[in-house]
Formats: structure tokens, sequence, C-alpha cells
């Protein structure tokens, strides 16, 4: 038969020492409503309410890194299955992804600037050099067919030159195309992760003379559009 006041006189003992409970019930097999129980009117010293807020902290940064841990092996799982989901892309529907991507990201033609040509503005890597190839292999255009605009906020001015390289290394394209930088001017958001050197503005690529290249793109979108089952 068990010893209850032996063993709620340790639980106290070990309580005033700065145990937490998980580390109390290693020790003293009862429930946890039985312990609390016990401790609610147990108080400890200063010393020992650091101890046990400084195991507590330690205890959630031990679990939110077993989370993150196991939120980033999930996600690389999904990742590398729906990579696999895509398969080959065909001619026809790596044409096709560079007209939807252009209808979301790119810039039209408008009434009010009537001959307008391609641009294409973005800040994601990937989707940039996505689109520089569609460039090539649908219009069989050369880096010497366009113009590539750095955008940057006023306060990283300083910051142009290591800018000008950070692009020219994800784009393979030299230093020296990055003749055109322009200061935007708005008030950052506080929120924002992407600050510091972390930042690196957003790329306007420009096709020279391409005002039908436009239109042509324009009217694949509506191509798009009405086949999709839109209208």
């Amino acid at each position: 038969m068990f010893d209850y006041l032996s063993l709620k006189n340790k639980a106290i003992e070990l309580r005033k020492k700065g145990k937490t409970y998980s580390e109390i019930l290693g020790d003293i097999k009862v429930s946890k409503s039985t312990l609390s129980l016990w401790l609610r009117d147990v108080g400890m010293s200063k010393a020992q309410k650091q101890v046990f807020s400084e195991k507590k902290r330690l205890g959630q940064l031990k679990g939110a890194k077993a989370r993150k841990t196991q939120r980033i092996e999930l996600s690389e799982k999904i990742f590398s299955e729906s990579e696999k989901e895509v398969g080959k892309i065909s001619e026809r529907e790596f044409w096709l992804i560079g007209v939807t991507l252009y209808w979301g990201e790119g810039s039209k033609e408008k009434d009010t600037r009537p001959g307008s040509g391609i641009e294409f503005t973005n800040s994601d890597p990937h989707m940039l050099r996505l689109f520089i190839y569609w460039l090539f292999e649908i219009f069989k255009l050369t880096e010497d067919n366009m113009v590539f605009e750095i955008y940057i906020h006023r306060l990283y001015m300083g910051r142009i030159e290591g800018v000008k390289k950070y692009w020219s290394e994800i784009l393979n394209i030299p230093v020296s195309r990055f003749t055109h930088v322009y200061l935007k001017r708005h008030t950052i958001k506080t929120s924002r992760k992407n600050t510091g050197s972390m930042y690196n503005g957003n790329i306007r690529i420009r096709v020279k003379a391409s005002s039908t290249m436009l239109r042509r793109i324009t009217g694949w979108t509506r191509g798009v559009y009405k086949d999709g089952g839109c209208v």
C-alpha cells in the first residue's frame, strides 16, 4: 500500500527545489491532478522561481525546435512529392505557362498607352529566370533585345552595387546590363521580413520594340480565358 504522506512530502520537497511537474511525476507515480492538489499551496523562493522559469523557457525552446524540425521535414516531403507530380513539361505546356505568367504579372496595353511593349516586373528569382527563358524560346530573343531595370527603395541606395551583383548572379546577366536603377520613395511596412541585406528590390524586364509581341500575348491570354470555359 502506498504511503501517500511520504509521497506528498517528497513532492513538496522537490517542488521547493524548483522541479517542474513533469520532473516530479518522473519520480513520483501519481496522477497530475493529485500532484496539483498536493502542491497548490506550495510556494517557492525567488531563486527557485528563477530556476523554474528558466527550465520552462528551455522546455519551450526545445518544443519549438522540435515542432520546427517536424514542420520542415513534412514540408520537404510534400514539396518532393508535388514536384514529381509535374513530370516532364511539353513545349505547348511551357508556352501556356509563360502566357498565364505574363497575364498575371506583366503590363498590359491600355488605351492611354497605345503601342506599349512587353514589361514584366517581379522580385521572385525563379519566376524571372523562367520568364527570361520563355522569351528566349518563344520569341527567339536575346539579352540584347531586353532592358533590365532595378527598382529599389531609396533607403537602400547605398547597397545598389551589391544589389546589381546579386541580380547578375541570379539571372546570369552581366552587371553592366543593369544600367537603369529607380529609387522608390513609399514608406516601407515595418512588418516586412525582406529588409536589410535580404532586400534586393524588384527587377523589371522591358523588351525593345515589342508592341506586336505584346498583342500576340494578349490574344493568347484571351484564348486561355475562352477555351478555359470562362465564357
